[in-house]
């Protein structure tokens, strides 16, 4: 019997007192786009940062196509095939937006499955004109406004040629139509569009996102966490109507 493709079991991540993991599972199959949502300070991020190995859990483990994550560095679990984007963005402000993408794009992994084109500049300017910021590829990163910068660090991510893609609030700072935009790219990106890859089939997707509206026609699945507990995994459809995920989102707009 096959692996399962992303297999979190048992995952607890205290601070302190505080307790931002609570026993988390989550199994994830290798086609699936999963959202990630909960109110403010629900564990999210938290979550993301613990599988691309920049915190280490107290308990629990995290495989990926069967190998173990726990302990490995981040850049180890980026060449495995996952890569994110993060709320706290720190591109190279000095450097020419390509460039920044560059960088990437030398990772081994994208080295090895980047025959398709014989320079690095062509593959960084696909990643950016999947994030519909090509037409400032020469421009410093730092004359980006906050959108862009978003935009930025979802070319830097898909540039490393992941299987498993983690994007932290990809619509922050966009305007609805470039968070229009942006959600069409990224359902082009998981069904094998353009950008990059021999396959057939696009990388699967973990997307923590509070456009709840935009959100749901991308994701097959939603899981909520509330004080870092999972307390709805199912349909979006069926998820938005959970009387647990309602009371939760009570007295933040509601969902």
């Amino acid at each position: 019997m096959d692996a399962p493709f992303l297999d979190i079991k048992g995952l607890d991540k205290s601070f302190g007192g505080l307790r931002a993991i609570n026993n988390v599972h989550i199994h994830m199959a290798q086609k699936e786009v999963l959202g990630l949502i909960g109110p403010n300070g629900a564990g999210k991020t938290t979550l993301i940062r613990l599988i691309m190995g920049i915190l280490r859990p107290d308990t629990g483990s995290v495989r990926f196509r069967g190998k173990e994550v726990v302990g490995r560095k981040t850049w180890t679990i980026v060449n495995m095939g996952i890569a994110s984007t993060f709320q706290n963005m720190r591109p190279f402000r000095r450097l020419p937006i390509i460039a920044n993408v560059m960088v990437s794009c030398q990772c081994p992994r994208a080295m090895k499955r980047g025959e398709w084109v014989k320079k690095i500049e062509a593959k960084a300017m696909d990643a950016l004109e999947f994030a519909g910021i090509s037409d400032m590829a020469l421009e410093d990163a730092s004359t980006l406004s906050q959108g862009d910068l978003k935009r930025l660090e979802v070319a830097r991510a898909i540039a490393t040629e992941p299987d498993l893609l983690l994007l932290d609030e990809p619509f922050g700072g966009l305007s609805p139509a470039e968070t229009d935009l942006m959600a069409k790219s990224i359902k082009r990106l998981h069904k094998g569009g353009r950008f990059g890859r021999l396959h057939s089939e696009g990388p699967a997707m973990i997307i923590v996102e509070h456009k709840l509206q935009q959100l749901m026609k991308i994701v097959d699945r939603i899981v909520v966490l509330d004080f870092g507990t999972i307390i709805a995994d199912g349909p979006p459809e069926e998820v938005v109507k959970n009387e647990k995920v309602i009371e939760a989102y009570l007295g933040q707009g509601g969902v």
